[in-house]
């Protein structure tokens, strides 16, 4: 999924895709001179499978069964993939309790400080910084590795050149991904569309009028 802005170095243009092979090896095939960034929000989407996959993971190693309300891990499922600094107080306090009651190998806990830390790298704000926090991944990642922190931490790796890029200039999907979103709920209002002239017409519609506003 591709948007075009204007790269500030050299006033190449510039792409921002999903952390997709197929996407990336199509842009670079296609447009060879084209400056390809990674998406941020899809990032951070991997970062938080990867701490679901570990909570799973971890349930069925330790207690052989699914999570259930009344483990910790489970209840608190949603509280793993909030941003540290979102959490209130009272939120912070659930967390540790989650980790300190539910996560005896603690390798819940290096998956949830693995996507914070990808999370403080994406919000760098510049490359040397960058560099800096991925270095400090790096470290949490061999002092606790995982199948779903080593996983991780080399698709950051492989996308390390598209994630410079994203640093340099905030390239984002984020219009994009709002306009798809719009286009799924306009087909969901009208129950599904028999005719395609009259679904593209309500979706040019609805774009002049946001336009218009």
């Amino acid at each position: 999924m591709l948007r075009q802005h204007p790269f500030q170095q050299g006033h190449e243009p510039l792409h921002a895709l999903r952390h997709e092979p197929v996407s990336r090896r199509t842009a670079k095939s296609r447009l060879p001179r084209t400056a390809v960034s990674v998406d941020a929000f899809h990032l951070v989407q991997l970062a938080n499978q990867a701490v679901t996959e570990a909570r799973q993971r971890l349930s069925q190693e330790i207690k052989g069964r699914r999570g259930r309300a009344v483990d910790p891990g489970w209840a608190n499922r949603r509280l793993l993939l909030r941003g540290a600094e979102t959490l209130s107080g009272r939120g912070r306090a659930r967390l540790r309790a989650v980790f300190e009651s539910d996560d005896p190998t603690g390798q819940l806990q290096a998956a949830w400080e693995a996507k914070e830390q990808l999370r403080t790298l994406l919000a760098s704000g510049a490359l040397e910084e960058a560099r800096d926090h991925l270095r400090i991944l790096e470290g949490l990642v061999e002092a606790a590795p995982t199948v779903e922190t080593k996983r991780l931490l080399r698709t950051v790796k492989r996308w390390w050149n598209e994630i410079e890029v994203l640093i340099t200039t905030g390239a984002t999907t984020a219009k994009v991904e709002a306009n798809n979103t719009a286009i799924k709920n306009i087909k969901r209002t009208g129950r599904g569309f028999r005719n395609p002239d009259n679904y593209r017409s309500r979706i040019l519609l609805r774009s002049a009028a946001q336009t218009a506003a």
